[in-house]
């Protein structure tokens, strides 16, 4: 299957309401190499990149949730709250 970008950070936008909810800034970056997706979150000064493979990214497109990036996501938003 292959993963178009802008599904996949539609997906992720929905499954994952914090991004928008807490504004967020998402961007995806493919790397064939290791068969993943980079995935780039931003909010101000604060950034954080991480990797979800490309079956993952697949399995997200069909409703699965991938529970490392929703706790990457969830210690960002925690982090940045804290140094605000």
């Amino acid at each position: 299957m292959s993963v178009n970008p802008e599904a996949l950070a539609t997906k992720l936008r929905q499954m994952y309401p914090e991004i928008g909810s807490h504004g967020l800034g998402l961007s995806l970056d493919f790397d064939a190499a290791g068969d993943e997706w980079m995935v780039h979150l931003s909010k101000g000064k604060h950034k954080l990149s991480t990797h979800l493979g490309g079956k993952d990214a697949e399995a997200c497109l069909q409703g699965t949730q991938c529970i490392y990036l929703g706790v990457q996501i969830a210690q960002f938003v925690e982090n940045f709250e804290a140094g605000e």
